[in-house]
């Protein structure tokens, strides 16, 4: 794949990492619990702890294609909530290893892997359309956590264009 397409990639996808990473790190102890919106299966899947981790989650099987065999890092936990909330250098420890792991999956990129077929349940969609599906996601729930920090006057948010050296 040409080496414009995989920069491009990156400097996209790496943003929106950077912009989650903004909105996580800003966040005041007192409001990793808040809830965004309420979730009628559970109160914490709305809470800002999990909106957060939920993104990385998704991020790194999505980095994956296939939800086959994957398992997030320890001490995260698939298909089921933990006891207590995540803390927040264990979210963001896991989003250093979610930045990793894009920006090696695409420096690794091929026109065949590009074209390869992901199937999940719920959609069967190509391995470069899947890397733009989830940094949609991605930029989704950044922009959900920014919001609520704004709500709750909580200064700092900006915008950033593209991943940067400090976003690497």
């Amino acid at each position: 794949m040409d080496s414009i397409w995989k920069i491009s990639i990156w400097q996209q996808y790496g943003a929106a990492l950077a912009m989650l990473d903004d909105g996580i790190t800003r966040c005041p102890d007192q409001l990793w619990t808040l809830s965004l919106w309420h979730d009628a299966d559970d109160q914490r899947y709305g809470q800002f702890w999990f909106v957060a981790y939920h993104t990385l989650f998704w991020t790194d099987l999505l980095l994956t294609g296939t939800m086959e065999g994957f398992a997030p890092p320890p001490p995260f936990i698939r298909g089921k909530l933990p006891d207590q909330p995540y803390s927040k250098a264990d979210v963001l420890s896991y989003l250093a290893v979610c930045r990793q792991r894009c920006q090696t999956t695409i420096e690794a990129l091929t026109e065949a892997k590009a074209k390869q077929i992901c199937v999940f349940e719920w959609m069967q969609i190509s391995f470069l359309e899947l890397i733009f599906y989830s940094m949609r996601h991605i930029q989704e729930h950044a922009a959900q956590l920014s919001l609520v920090l704004g709500q709750q006057h909580i200064p700092g948010a900006d915008w950033i264009p593209r991943a940067s050296a400090n976003h690497a």
